[in-house]
């Protein structure tokens, strides 16, 4: 398969927790298929409709964001250079995982001191870019388009995204942007669901390169253990 573009993910390896999140976005990214989502008649709208955004994104945390690769570059040079990086770090490890408001949306995010899981990412965005191509217009328009600020915009030039570095926070995204009046009773919906699997502690043990397929959804082509 051809894919348009690579990013490199944090995919979890617990089987309870990536089959969570398969069956709730309807799309499991180490498979490269979709998953029939369950009826959840306590929801204020179909699953469907309230996982529509990330559906296609699959399970996961964000590393380096989505990129098109570089002229010169091959997707082998691209995940020989990842799994080098994921041999000289260790794993991170933290207090917990839980459920939290992004604004209007539903992710999982770490309990305690992320510094280390920071400091891994940033290291991961400045090793791996030498493999990116800049972004074109359209992109760099689009990106501008939800209100960047000054140092959001110095990201966005430098490093192709605004969210990275210092911009840089942690999230696995469980819905679109809700309607305030949906917020709580999705959350509620969502806390049952994740009973008894959020792990405490959290572990990072690995980082995934995943391809995004001409449909726009993301396949997981490797998962590296970080191994140092």
């Amino acid at each position: 398969m051809n894919y348009r573009r690579y990013a490199v993910y944090y995919t979890p390896s617990d089987p309870a927790l990536v089959g969570f999140g398969a069956r709730w976005l309807g799309w499991d990214i180490a498979a490269g298929r979709a998953v029939h989502q369950p009826e959840q008649a306590s929801l204020p709208a179909p699953l469907a409709e309230i996982t529509r955004t990330p559906r296609r994104y699959g399970f996961h945390a964000t590393i380096k964001p989505p990129f098109r690769l570089a002229e010169g570059q091959s997707i082998e040079a691209l995940n020989t250079a990842l799994a080098a990086l994921c041999d000289q770090v260790p794993p991170v490890t933290l207090e917990g995982l839980a459920l939290s408001r992004l604004g209007r949306f539903l992710a999982l995010q770490p309990l305690g001191d992320t510094a280390q899981l920071n400091g891994l990412a940033a290291m991961v965005v400045e090793t791996l870019d030498t493999f990116r191509a800049p972004p074109d217009d359209a992109e760099l328009q689009r990106r501008r388009g939800a209100g960047l600020t000054p140092a959001q915009e110095a990201l966005l030039m430098r490093w192709g995204y605004p969210h990275v570095m210092e911009e840089f926070r942690f999230h696995m995204t469980l819905t679109g942007k809700l309607p305030k009046a949906q917020i709580a009773p999705v959350q509620a919906v969502v806390g049952d669901a994740l009973a008894g699997i959020l792990p405490a502690p959290f572990v990072i043990d690995g980082l995934s390169l995943v391809g995004e397929d001409s449909d726009g959804c993301f396949h997981l082509l490797h998962r590296h253990i970080l191994s140092a």
